[in-house]
């Protein structure tokens, strides 16, 4: 025999209804009978509530009540052939008649009892369950329905009453004996004192009914039928990612449901617990789901947990004081006084020094706890051995639970991880000895983004989402969004990586979405619908937005932008950069952006800065951290400047190199900017900072390649005329090299902390010698590798590899 019960939701239209009458008669014809308990219409609850409240208050009622009439007769109407409908229409008009006489008899007293409260919102039940079974008997004769609290016995603690299960166990037994030929339908929520008056079993009642039916007739299996596929692993409208689970033990479900967990009410576990009976977890929606079984056992899980659970709003208190070292029973002393005042305590931690206690209530409860403390530790707060707490609210409780934890080593670090890269600071930690549930308070505002992080750690076999803000639409950004489409999928399925845009800027305009832009169409997404660009507010915007694993993009070559790293870095968020402008500043403004990422567990990625698409800060890196010792770098790090000397051969003159440099877009548009060697320099000062060297830029030795008259030419027409009256320089310099068997090469060192960058001729003993096209080449001398140096060598310009290495520390960001 099972029991189904079914929700609010199930049965709060007619289109629900038909569904829950299909998974009936399906269960029906299958040869079993089971025992079928439903909840009140949704809604009709808090209408209920909500008129009594108002007759209390002496505001009118009668429209609430109007509606609930026409919501049960419209089901009646759609359901029922026009024959059958009287007298279905006459109970029901019955029943609401005596709602409406309760509610003026609280309007005439101007009171509501908590039992007269029981009383009326008992009626949601009674005239659900009662309509339901009249139209399924339309298909099921063998139909009878059950008013619950002649049934179910219970205390008079209304509104939350307990069951007595010596005195409703044989009561179900012999009902279920004298109806064994009947369907029986069940209202949910209600039962009886002793002397007969309704009370209801408070939040999740209807549940609880189930589980006391299905324990009083050792049912096979209890099923709850609700609007979800299951328990999920986090709740979905916070969690997009969040997925139904197959099984749970008696215990993760309880945890999970107490902290926040909505689709099942922890006491129903209790009775099917005692006798070992599956509650599964169905959604009426979706029939062929098989949903979530909850037994006595857990099952094998690939994953370390089993969800994560919250709960919104909570507000702690703290106990601080010596008055509480060493004192025997202070805690009884304290957690008595609040068990007796019914202010339910969510979760305690305290240090082990003993000097202080934290515990969460609810926000309603903080203020009422505070003064019941001071009431109790009156002495010891006027002789300063407690001090006064003061309740903190906005607060929120984010709980992980599974009994797999126990068996897995590094729990905890992996969570508080999650919550630290993303800038979530924990205010206290609970952790039980049985390792199931580890449970943390952080500030509520960072809920949403909490839940997703720790997510996306704990379910590593789902993909990451990175959320990238970028800035810079030009040759670069343009190839960086081409390549984020195109690879999307092959990221998604071999590297669990989604990447989200969610931020686009250029100098003209900007555009959010939370979702994900659409990378084929951005450029039109991005003028018609994009505000005017403003960096300030696309920061802010970043911020305010809160999401789980943001990154920050800078495609630009503008200065304004690295104005605000420090501020991106202390809102928890990584920051990829192509743009060289921060990293070679100044020293102190180097140090403090690495250090600001440091303190806040975030990543600051720039490989292009040196090599575009070469990974060569990354090989410095990896060098360094593995204990090896840097005696030289040499290197070639301007793509520009490697085309026009590999190209400057015999016959060919220099000033024609340039210009045909310039045509082919290798040059910026006065090629002063890259002969001069400024970008050089850029690239060997950071080199040299991240091999640990205080170096500024005015202490760069630079080297120049042009003539002093070629620098000073006021435009770039004069400019080429100068280089033109330069061939002789050029020339001798090309065949003085030619002579030796050498060729030229821009080359910057670093050796011995200083940092030289000059033209010089080299023979084909060196690694530079056969460089070709703009590829740039770089050679590291250390320790390791000191009679063979270490050379990276590569395409070095261009924004398909300048994209590229961007493209690798986002990826390398996301891992």
């Amino acid at each position: 025999m099972k029991v189904l019960k079914f929700g609010g939701t199930s049965v709060g239209s007619v289109a629900s209804i038909r569904s829950v009458l299909k998974i009936i008669k399906k269960s029906y014809e299958a040869g079993e009978k089971p025992i079928i308990v439903l909840s009140a219409m949704s809604g009709i609850t808090n209408t209920l509530q909500s008129m009594a409240e108002d007759a209390a208050s002496g505001n009118p009622f009668e429209e609430g009540l109007s509606k609930m009439e026409s919501l049960h007769f419209e089901v009646v109407k759609e359901l029922l052939p026009v024959k059958l409908q009287n007298p279905v229409f006459t109970r029901l008009k019955l029943l609401f008649n005596e709602i409406d006489a309760l509610l003026q008899g609280v309007a005439v007293l101007q009171e509501l009892s908590l039992q007269s409260k029981d009383l009326l919102i008992s009626y949601g039940e009674r005239c659900s369950t009662y309509l339901v079974s009249k139209i399924m008997e339309q298909e099921i004769p063998d139909v009878a329905f059950i008013d619950a609290s002649s049934y179910i016995k219970t205390d008079s603690n209304f509104g939350q009453a307990n069951v007595d299960q010596d005195r409703t166990i044989p009561l179900i037994q012999a009902l279920s004996y004298t109806h064994a030929d009947k369907l029986l339908f069940v209202t949910g929520f209600i039962g009886s004192n002793e002397a007969g008056r309704v009370t209801t079993l408070g939040r999740g009642g209807s549940d609880y009914t189930a589980a006391i039916f299905g324990a009083a007739l050792d049912a096979e299996r209890i099923e709850i039928w609700t609007d979800v596929d299951g328990m999920l692993t986090a709740d979905p409208r916070i969690v997009s990612k969040a997925f139904p689970l197959a099984t749970l033990s008696y215990t993760e479900a309880m945890e999970l449901s107490y902290f926040g967990a909505k689709v099942i009410y922890p006491p129903t576990m209790l009775p099917a617990f005692t006798k070992k009976i599956p509650i599964v977890i169905r959604n009426t929606f979706k029939p062929d789901f098989d949903g979530t079984v909850i037994q006595f056992e857990s099952e094998k899980s690939p994953y370390p947990i089993k969800g994560i659970s919250s709960i919104g709003d909570i507000s702690v208190i703290n106990m601080i004081g010596s008055g509480m070292i060493g004192r025997t029973g202070f805690s009884g002393r304290l957690f008595s006084l609040l068990a007796r005042e019914q202010i339910n305590v969510i979760l305690i931690t305290q240090s082990s020094s003993e000097h202080s206690i934290t515990f969460a209530v609810s926000p309603q409860d903080s203020h009422k706890a505070q003064q019941l403390i001071y009431q109790e530790f009156e002495l010891e707060i006027a002789a300063g051995k407690l001090i006064l707490p003061q309740p903190e609210s906005g607060l929120s409780v984010l709980a992980i639970v599974g009994e797999n934890m126990k068996r897995t080593p590094g729990m905890s670090g992996k969570l508080f991880q999650a919550l630290a890269r993303n800038g979530i600071n924990v205010r206290a930690i609970a952790q039980g000895s049985s390792e199931l549930n580890i449970s943390v308070i952080i500030d509520k505002e960072n809920l949403g983004k909490a839940l997703n992080a720790v997510h996306d750690a704990f379910f590593a076999r789902l993909n990451k989402t990175l959320h990238v803000f970028s800035l810079g639409t030009g040759n670069i950004g343009a190839t960086l969004y081409k390549q984020l489409r195109e690879q999307h999928d092959f990221l998604v399925e071999h590297n669990d990586i989604d990447i989200k845009v969610v931020g686009i800027a250029n100098s003209r305009n900007m555009h959010f979405d939370v979702t994900g832009i659409d990378l084929s169409a951005w450029e039109s997404t991005l003028e018609q619908q994009g505000e005017v660009s403003d960096l300030a507010i696309f920061v802010e915007r970043m911020k305010l937005f809160n999401l789980p694993n943001c990154v920050f993009i800078d495609n630009t070559a503008s200065a304004l932008p690295s104005t605000y790293y420090e501020e991106i870095f202390k809102a928890s968020i990584s920051i990829v950069t192509c743009n060289k402008i921060a990293n070679s500043g100044s020293f102190t403004n180097y140090k403090l952006l690495r250090d600001t990422a440091r303190r806040y567990g975030v990543d600051f990625h720039y490989e292009t800065n040196v090599g575009a698409g070469l990974p060569i800060v990354r090989v410095l890196k990896d060098l360094m951290m593995s204990g090896d010792r840097l005696l030289k770098i040499e290197a070639i790090l301007s793509g520009t400047i490697s085309y026009i000397f590999n190209n400057f051969v015999d016959g060919v003159s220099f000033y024609d190199v340039v210009k045909q440099a310039q045509e082919l877009g290798y040059t910026e548009p006065d090629p002063r900017d890259d002969l001069g060697g400024v970008d050089f320099m850029r690239k060997m000062l950071i080199l040299a900072r991240d091999a640990g060297h205080e170096i500024e830029p005015e202490d760069v030795v630079l080297g120049n390649i042009l003539p002093e008259s070629c620098l000073a030419a006021t435009s770039v027409p004069d400019f080429y005329a100068e280089l033109q009256k330069s061939d002789a320089y050029f020339n001798d310099l090309r065949d003085r090299a030619a002579a030796e068997d050498k060729v030229l090469r821009y080359i910057g060192k670093l050796a011995n902390g200083k940092v030289f960058i000059e033209l010089e001729m080299v023979g084909a003993d060196h690694p530079f010698y056969s460089l070709s096209g703009s590829d740039n080449i770089i050679s590291f001398t250390t320790d390791r590798y000191k009679v063979r140096p270490l050379v990276v060598k590569g395409p070095g310009a261009g924004a398909e590899v300048t994209a590229a290495g961007v493209f690798a520390d986002l990826v390398n960001i996301g891992a």
